[in-house]
């Protein structure tokens, strides 16, 4: 009656680390962020930051609201947001970037949209960003001068 599970059933599963991918869908929105030792694609809707320490993918009909911290990136869909590619990042197809990006490498398809500033180079993708807010940089306030 009490021993109806045998010793196997009660063992704790093994886990294992970073050998798959990651998959938001599409119709799905997470919010909140983000952190994998494993590659990402995003279908849906993120509204927070990811890191990851593998490949990023914002798939045609992905949405990240938020900052993109990974080793690669691939850009497809719209990120409102910062985006940090220690390797290769790529911009392409119809992609729409508000947002600045640091990489090591860049590749920008003729009818990807990218607005923000551009930081390429290996210390560039490494290096600590500046205050943010929402993916638009903090307004510096200059003595004497009026604010908006």
């Amino acid at each position: 009656m009490f021993n109806s599970k045998n010793k196997t059933d009660m063992q704790p599963e093994k886990t294992t680390t970073g050998s798959g991918t990651t998959l938001i869908g599409a119709g799905t929105t997470v919010k909140g962020d983000i952190s994998s030792n494993s590659a990402l694609r995003i279908d849906g809707t993120i509204v927070g930051n990811i890191h990851s320490t593998s490949k990023v993918v914002v798939g045609a009909n992905g949405v990240v609201e938020g900052d993109i911290n990974g080793n690669q990136a691939d850009i497809i869909g719209k990120v409102n947001g910062n985006i940090r590619a220690k390797d290769l990042l790529q911009l392409r197809g119809d992609s729409t970037v508000n947002g600045n990006i640091y990489a090591g490498k860049l590749q920008v398809e003729p009818s990807a949209i990218f607005n923000g500033q551009c930081h390429m180079g290996e210390q560039a993708a490494t290096a600590k960003a500046t205050p943010q807010m929402n993916g638009k940089p903090e307004k510096e306030s200059v003595p004497g001068a009026a604010t908006v």
